[in-house]
């Protein structure tokens, strides 16, 4: 068994500098979780994949759009919008960095497919995982944040970094920023 005390997450920066000319990093700072205010808390402070939080959130599934991408040899990056599955919202972006070393061939071919959202892939496949948040964040988005999260007015946005384990191996790093929501 893993304990999260012990679990390194990943540097934001090093995420960022996966893609340097399709990302900035955007104005940040580190919260403690119960400083995330509702209702991101509930969103992001918990030890389960975003794709089922935002799904339950929104009372409908959601799609993923890969807007860039990169293999490295066993690493898989990318960066990635949820969108509502009706179209009509964008309601997550992130990046991801994958090893794929850790996955079999069906999840990675899925993963690397690209149509389906990472969560989804590791449930369908029964993959044994255990999700980590390391950090949450308040976030100022900049104007290439904005336009991938299609945000017309800059505010402050929540999210986490994270490890997601897989058959007890450090597996996936994610950085995960929710698009505003209007209560």
């Amino acid at each position: 068994m893993t304990h999260a005390a012990s679990i390194v997450g990943p540097e934001l920066t090093k995420l960022y500098q996966l893609f340097p000319d399709e990302a900035a990093i955007p104005a940040h700072e580190i919260l403690a979780p119960d400083l995330v205010p509702p209702p991101y808390h509930d969103l992001l402070v918990h030890p389960h994949h975003m794709t089922v939080a935002v799904e339950r959130f929104y009372g409908q599934p959601v799609d993923v759009e890969v807007l860039h991408s990169r293999l490295d040899g066993h690493c898989y990056s990318r960066i990635i919008r949820l969108r509502l599955h009706d179209g009509s919202k964008v309601v997550q972006f992130g990046i991801v960095r994958i090893h794929l070393d850790c996955c079999s061939p069906p999840v990675r071919d899925k993963i690397l497919e690209g149509k389906t959202p990472l969560g989804r892939v590791l449930i369908e496949h029964n993959v044994l995982r255990s999700i980590h948040p390391t950090a949450f964040l308040q976030v100022m988005p900049n104007a290439k944040l904005m336009e991938q999260m299609e945000i017309d007015e800059p505010s402050l946005l929540y999210g986490r970094l994270g490890v997601i384990f897989c058959d007890h191996r450090p597996a996936i790093e994610v950085l995960e920023i929710l698009n505003p929501i209007s209560e």
